[in-house]
Parts: structure tokens; C-alpha cells; sequence
């Protein structure tokens, strides 16, 4: 059996409906006309929680027995994932224990101990945080929910192209940002079922490129963590479950430096007034710099989170406007 095959869509969009926010579908002619075809932004950065994350965190934990989903979830994250856990499992009234790296955006932490999740932190560069999460969930007896390498969170992030598809139509190309993959996975599957010929393409950042090199090289490739301002990207390897779906799924990955992104996140803030972290507007600035030409005529492209602090934001785009 085939990992496409245990994805279920449908369920995960029931579960969903009604818990998560359907998304607005944002449209501009500047943009449309820049690139020369229609563009459609999915603005997950106004998701619950501040991202896509929240759609598989939830599926994932509503998904489990109510007497396993009791004794409560661990799972690890550098931001996104970890604040949708915290809610989801805040929502259900059960225990959620994060492990963090010591450096993860404060914003992200503290937002994640605000909805009541224990925080434990680790060294992202000496530490590996599938062990240190490995160990406190079998001393405590809990579930893991990892961040992208789990069927129900594949199947929960689905349900953001499902949307798109149900607001705009099917699309003929989608560009989504790519960590380890869930988001590009579920999103995949779900345009594929829609529009065989869709093409999907992966945007990953430069310093950090694991995706493009296993996928050029069809094995899973480890890198060490990567220098980047989209933190939301720091990942070193695609998952076991995301890399055979992408394998099959996904036309290709490109990969866009940080000031292409800096320059993204600018030209949201000014023409959209949106805010967009920088892992978040990743996918946009491969269409926007040229780095993925645009396919058909109608372009979907994810902004898939807006977990950015103001000082950080004030910062980044301050540094971009002073070099």
C-alpha cells in the first residue's frame, strides 16, 4: 500500500470544518500583471495560531483515541507546529509538552506557553530533538505528533488546497514553501486528485536546500541545520512519509536567498498589508524574483504563516532597507 493511499482527505476535512478559519483567497493585478498570469495567495498567515500548521496539529490529535489523546501529546518544533499543538491540545482539554531550541523566535515560545504547553528547550546544533522528545514521551507515556512526517498531519494540511480549490478553482501550477514537507505533501495530493496536471513546486531556502538535493538525488539527504532567516526552515532532512509522497508529487524544488525573501516579505507588507513571516513568504518570492516561472493561468501560492514579532519584523526589513 502506497503512503498517498493512507492519507485520508475527506476525513480530515470533516474534522476540520468548523475548527479551522477558511482562509481568504488574496488577488493582485500588480502582481498578476509582474508575473503574467493569474495569482491566487492562500493567506495562512491569518490561519489559527498564525499558520497552516494548526490544520494538521488538530486533525492529528482529534484523529487519536480519546484515552490515549488523555494522557496527553509531546511533540517538537521550532515555532509553528509547537503553538499548533499547544492550542489543539488546549482545545481538548489535554497536557501538551514542546520541545523547543533554545533560539526559536521568543514570540513563538511565548505564545506557545500561553496556551499552556510545557516547554522543553534544547541546543539545535548539538542536540537532536527527535531524541530528546523520544525520551521524555516514553518516560511520560505520551503521543508524539511530529511536525510533518505523520499521516494525519499530511492529511489535516491537505485541507488548505482543498480550500483553495473550493475558492478559485483548480489550479494549473502551485508554489508552497517547503520544511520538511507536510505542507507540500498534503497540498499535492489534495491538487492532484482535483487536476492531475497541476504542477506542484517545492520553494525551499538556499542555505538550506535537503529537499532539492533528495529529490535530485532520489534518496533522503541530511544536511547540518541551515543558516536562514526563515526559521520556520531550519530542517535537515524531508520525512520518510513526505519524501515518498513528493517523490511522486511534486515537479521540482527550487530555492530563493534570504534578501529574495526579505524583498518578499517587503512587497507584502506594502501592496497587500499583509504580514508574513519569512518562511511564510518563501514561496512567494521564488514567483516574484524569477526563480520558478509561472505555469498555465492560474497560479496558486501559499502564504503559509505570519508568526513574525513586530521587533523582528521592524528589524529584518529595516537591515534589507539599509544595505
Amino acid at each position: 500500500m502506497s503512503v498517498s493511499s493512507e492519507i485520508d482527505m475527506d476525513a480530515a476535512m470533516a474534522r476540520l470544518k468548523g475548527v479551522v478559519k477558511q482562509t481568504p483567497v488574496l488577488r493582485s493585478r500588480l502582481l498578476d500583471d509582474h508575473v503574467g498570469t493569474e495569482v491566487h495567495l492562500k493567506a495562512e498567515n491569518l490561519q489559527t495560531t498564525g499558520a497552516f500548521k494548526f490544520r494538521g496539529a488538530f486533525n492529528a490529535i482529534a484523529a487519536l483515541n480519546a484515552d490515549v489523546r488523555d494522557r496527553g501529546i509531546i511533540s517538537f518544533s521550532s515555532g509553528n507546529h509547537a503553538q499548533a499543538v499547544a492550542r489543539a491540545a488546549q482545545l481538548f482539554n489535554v497536557p501538551a509538552t514542546i520541545v523547543m531550541p533554545h533560539d526559536a523566535p521568543a514570540s513563538k515560545r511565548s505564545a506557545t506557553k500561553a496556551y499552556g504547553a510545557e516547554i522543553i528547550s534544547y541546543d539545535r546544533y548539538t542536540e537532536s530533538r527527535e531524541d530528546v522528545a523520544a525520551g521524555i514521551r516514553d518516560e511520560r507515556a505520551l503521543t508524539l505528533i511530529p511536525p510533518f512526517d505523520h499521516l494525519e498531519v499530511i492529511a489535516g494540511q491537505s485541507t488548505c488546497v482543498q480550500e483553495l480549490f473550493n475558492q478559485s478553482g483548480a489550479m494549473d501550477q502551485l508554489i508552497i514553501s517547503v520544511g520538511g514537507g507536510g505542507l507540500i505533501s498534503g497540498s499535492a495530493l489534495a491538487a492532484h486528485r482535483q487536476n492531475p496536471d497541476c504542477q506542484v513546486v517545492g520553494v525551499e531556502p538556499a542555505a538550506g536546500n535537503d529537499v532539492q538535493m533528495s529529490l535530485q538525488q532520489d534518496q533522503i539527504v541530511q544536511i547540518e541545520v541551515p543558516e536562514t532567516i526563515a526559521d520556520g526552515q531550519q530542517t535537515t532532512s524531508p520525512g520518510v512519509h513526505t519524501f515518498e509522497i513528493m517523490r511522486h508529487h511534486v515537479a521540482k524544488v527550487a530555492t530563493v536567498t534570504d534578501a529574495q525573501i526579505l524583498e518578499t516579505m517587503d512587497w507584502l507588507f506594502r501592496y497587500q498589508k499583509q504580514v508574513v513571516e519569512p518562511s511564510g513568504a518563501c514561496a512567494l518570492a521564488a514567483l516574484l524574483c524569477g526563480e520558478v516561472q509561472p505555469v498555465g493561468q492560474r497560479v496558486g501560492v501559499i502564504l503559509s504563516g505570519g508568526n513574525v514579532s513586530l521587533e523582528r519584523f521592524t528589524e529584518l526589513l529595516q537591515n534589507r532597507a539599509a544595505t
